[in-house]
């Protein structure tokens, strides 16, 4: 009996070891660099390697050209802060070729572009081993950059100029295009910002959380001024989810987390489950994150726990990953590889279709 037993599990154990021989079918190859490499290059080094997250910033990369080739509906989302940290104009070029059609953003990160737009300039190589003496000389920090506070009041005062043609409850893509309107007639670069070529391209950019930034704090001392404006959230939620219905396939670039995450990922269960036009969730997504999914919270949840929400469609799972990298590094990675395998396409202008969109999906649901 005794060596039935151990006759029986060395044969489970051979056909166990069997069946996982049969799904390893690639070999790890080792990274070869050579002079003059081009990104697309070491991008494919790292397909070949297909190790860690090397290998996963390949398979994003892969990804992202298939959301571009099958015409997908792009969104950006951001979270941290990546625009003080330079990523504004890299994400302003892939607006521009047409590789992403709407954005949901902190409004803390659209506040700081209106900086560079502004040239207020952000300044590099502080740490918090000086912080005292920034306080001193005005200046405010953030991680290992600062600004000086008076940019901060001009900016200030820009916002609050920008909107004061602006009246009642308004979705928050007004609040950033009339920015970008304004910040346009002014920039002497318009490639700097995003908030201009969001404008100058007619793509909307959503903020979950209006109150949240330097942008919402403005909008609340014009509130004081009797100035009747103000952002209306459901409006936003009813509006990204009429442009997430409206798409024949949706694809998401998550950089960092937070409500921008959700926000975008929300908009599935919203037909499915609030309104009852079920989409099958989103197609593809590409999350590049330094969060990890074991601390339960949001920003590190992965999309294979997001299919259990109906937000990602299960049948769909090569087309999502999860990269788990510092997004100032990752993303432009991402971003030269689009730009170097030509990557482009014609704009598609959601912002001014945001009504036709809106109605189309009121129509829809009174139908169900």
């Amino acid at each position: 009996m005794i060596l039935f037993i151990i006759i029986y599990t060395f044969l489970v154990s051979f056909n166990s070891f069997e069946s996982l021989a049969l799904n390893v079918k690639e070999k790890v190859t080792p990274i070869k660099l050579k002079d003059k490499m081009s990104v697309k290059e070491l991008i494919d080094e790292f397909s070949n390697s297909g190790a860690f997250n090397a290998g996963k910033l390949a398979k994003a990369c892969k990804i992202f050209e298939r959301m571009v080739q099958e015409d997908s509906f792009v969104a950006l989302t951001l979270a941290g802060a990546l625009i003080p940290a330079g990523l504004g104009r890299a994400i302003a070029t892939m607006v521009k070729r047409g590789l992403i059609d709407f954005i949901i953003s902190t409004g803390a990160n659209l506040y700081h572009d209106i900086h560079f737009a502004l040239e207020q300039g952000i300044f590099k190589g502080v740490d918090e081993s000086e912080d005292l003496k920034l306080l001193e000389e005005e200046k405010v920090r953030i991680y290992d950059i600062c600004i000086d506070y008076q940019a901060l009041l001009s900016s200030d005062k820009f916002v609050r100029n920008s909107v004061l043609n602006l009246k009642g409850r308004v979705s928050s893509c007004e609040i950033h295009y009339n920015l970008g309107k304004s910040l346009a007639s002014l920039v002497k670069d318009p490639d700097i910002s995003l908030l201009v070529q969001a404008y100058l391209c007619d793509l909307p950019i959503y903020t979950p959380s209006p109150g949240d930034s330097s942008i919402g704090m403005n909008l609340a001392q014009l509130r004081l001024d009797d100035h009747n404006l103000s952002v209306d959230p459901e409006l936003d939620v009813l509006e990204t989810t009429a442009i997430v219905y409206k798409a024949e396939k949706n694809g998401g670039i998550i950089l960092g987390g937070g409500a921008p995450k959700n926000f975008y990922l929300q908009t599935q269960p919203m037909l499915s489950q609030i309104l009852g036009l079920d989409k099958k969730g989103h197609d593809y997504i590409i999350q590049i994150s330094v969060d990890s999914p074991h601390y339960g919270g949001l920003s590190g949840a992965t999309p294979s726990e997001a299919i259990t929400w109906k937000k990602v469609n299960p049948r769909e799972d090569e087309n999502c990953v999860v990269v788990y990298s510092d997004a100032t590094i990752a993303a432009p990675l991402l971003f030269s590889y689009a730009l170097e395998v030509g990557l482009k396409r014609e704009l598609k202008r959601l912002y001014s279709k945001r009504k036709e969109m809106l109605d189309e999906l009121i129509k829809n649901i009174r139908k169900t």
